[in-house]
């Protein structure tokens, strides 16, 4: 197999012994060793910039940035400085503190249309909370969520999906993106709360007058309308999907970039709805959100933080710069190894993933997973091509040149018709599924 020898033998002893220890290995399903190449799948010890380090020594470029979450760069000194600052006079006290009314403050200059706002730790933290305000704003149970890949880790939404063992009706319906006639359906054939949805993804830029269509039918029908800003927020724009595309929902969740990689999300919404929720309302009140850990001091630092280097250094046209170069060049090298339809970089440019069809030309983890264990060979991190602000010139170029050396060994697989003989071990698996198969693990030994 083409390129360089990499050791992971004691990322393979930590990851074996965490599975006797944690449930999966790992304690985001996205981050579990089924998701990488088997035996290949480092355990990382540090990081700077867009650059890591495992346990075993080897030095990888990161793309996907910690699922998304840091924009800025791992250890940016801005943020952590004002970590430090924050920290040292206590983190956590027993009534609020100012810096909650600052980070507040700071939070709501940047979303067009919200009053106000609760910050948490998780990103379900605040779209089930959304769920549960439109709930109890309407009088309604049913949820309208859109074929979208994730919106929260509580019953509403896991139920829809592969894994919903152990929960019960979840009362939520979905509809498809880009389809306003199938939403208008569901919206006639059930009292709906909320429609929630993201505004955009990685392949899917709204058409013209979509987003609107989505506003005008649920103010017809009375249903909340939700973004769920968690990808684009800080991705797309510092005011998120909806800044970019000029469409106010009631309710917006946040998260991820926020903190750059410091645990921080946020419920933002209109007053009506979200006094639900505080002390000025005459109708029984909402528990919004109550967490122990919402309002400490490091994340709401990190996010202030945040916010003053989006003002200051525009790190979306870094990252979308980034992305362009990587994205334009790869998909070069397809077309000239004549692999063009079967290996292709796509998505916008702050966001991008990588397409990896099998020589029948439909999608393949198997050669997903190939394509993934050159690129690791080779040094770097990527199940996505997600860039960061920390993405240099020369970090693409490397990541080019590895992608070259890696759809080399791609195109020897599509000639053969299969990966075996090139891939080691068994192909990855969606995170999200009904079975531990096709990547079980043995059971551990009883003592």
């Amino acid at each position: 197999m083409a390129g360089n020898a990499r050791n992971f033998a004691r990322s393979n002893a930590i990851q074996a012994r965490l599975h006797d220890l944690v449930p999966g290995g790992a304690h985001t399903y996205a981050r579990g060793a089924d998701q990488y190449p088997e035996d290949m799948a480092p355990i990382l010890l540090r990081g700077s910039g867009c650059h890591v380090w495992d346990c075993d020594g080897n030095e990888y470029l990161e793309y996907g940035m910690g699922l998304r979450s840091v924009t800025l760069g791992h250890g940016y000194r801005p943020v952590l400085d004002a970590v430090t600052a924050a920290i040292a006079d206590g983190v956590n006290f027993s009534r609020p503190t100012e810096l909650e009314l600052l980070a507040a403050e700071d939070f709501l200059s940047l979303v067009p249309g919200a009053d106000m706002v609760k910050f948490a730790k998780n990103g379900s933290d605040a779209t089930t909370a959304a769920v549960r305000l439109a709930r109890a704003a309407t009088g309604r149970v049913v949820v309208a969520v859109c074929d979208q890949p994730f919106f929260s880790v509580d019953d509403w939404f896991i139920g829809t999906t592969e894994m919903s063992s152990g929960i019960d009706d979840p009362a939520t319906v979905k509809f498809p993106y880009h389809d306003l006639s199938a939403l208008a359906d569901v919206l006639a054939a059930v009292p709906v709360a909320c429609v929630i949805m993201e505004a955009a993804t990685a392949l899917a830029e709204p058409e013209p007058g979509y987003l609107q269509g989505v506003r005008a039918l649920c103010d017809r029908y009375g249903v909340l309308l939700v973004f769920d800003e968690m990808i684009t927020g800080f991705r797309w724009s510092a005011g998120g999907a909806q800044q970019v595309y000029g469409v106010r929902p009631d309710l917006s969740c946040w998260g991820k970039a926020m903190g750059n990689g410091f645990p921080i999300s946020a419920l933002a919404g209109k007053r009506e709805f979200m006094e639900l929720g505080g002390l000025r309302t005459d109708r029984d009140r909402v528990f919004l959100l109550s967490t122990t850990h919402g309002p400490e001091t490091a994340s709401l630092a990190a996010f202030r933080a945040v916010v003053r280097a989006y003002a200051s250094t525009d790190p979306v046209a870094r990252m979308e710069r980034a992305g362009r170069r990587l994205a334009e060049a790869v998909n070069a090298i397809a077309a000239d190894l004549g692999i063009a339809d079967y290996l292709r970089v796509a998505g916008r440019p702050s966001c991008l993933i990588y397409l990896t069809l099998n020589s029948k030309g439909a999608p393949s983890q198997a050669f997903r997973t190939l394509f993934l264990q050159e690129l690791l060979m080779r040094g770097v991190l990527g199940q996505s091509f997600v860039t960061s602000a920390a993405h240099t010139d020369d970090d693409i170029d490397v990541t080019v040149e590895a992608c070259r050396e890696a759809a080399v060994v791609y195109r020897r697989a599509l000639e053969q018709g299969s990966v075996t003989g090139f891939l080691q071990g068994r192909p990855v698996a969606p995170a999200i599924r009904r079975t531990a198969a096709p990547r079980q693990i043995a059971a551990a030994p009883r003592p």
